[in-house]
């Protein structure tokens, strides 16, 4: 079961705050695909870095408990299990921060193009 629902959010399709951006619609069209889904990839995975920080601060203060009490590798179940959880939240549409890297790194990359 999947308990991080995607996000009732438009993705990046060209639009801010319901008006067309015209200006990301002409990077997009100077920008290879490639060079698109490059973006896309790295800005989903600057989001889920973030957040992996984000949910490793909430859970520093945690002691014991939990299915492996407080062994020596409790630390370290914990970081891989927070990292799962920013990558799948961050898959399934995240907090928005993926969307505004991806915009600026598309239009970095249009004014490269020029």
């Amino acid at each position: 079961m999947n308990t991080f629902a995607p996000a009732a959010r438009p993705q990046v399709s060209g639009q801010v705050n319901g008006q067309a951006d015209l200006l990301l619609e002409a990077a997009l069209a100077k920008v290879s695909p490639e060079a698109k889904a490059k973006a896309k990839a790295t800005a989903q995975d600057f989001e889920a870095m973030f957040l992996n920080t984000m949910f490793a601060q909430m859970t520093t203060g945690i002691k014991g408990g939990g299915p492996f009490g407080d062994s020596p590798g409790t630390g370290v179940w914990r970081s891989m299990l927070t990292e799962q959880y920013a990558r799948n939240f961050a898959q399934s549409g995240g907090v928005g921060i993926s969307s505004d890297v991806y915009r600026t790194l598309i239009l970095q990359q249009a004014n490269q193009a020029s």
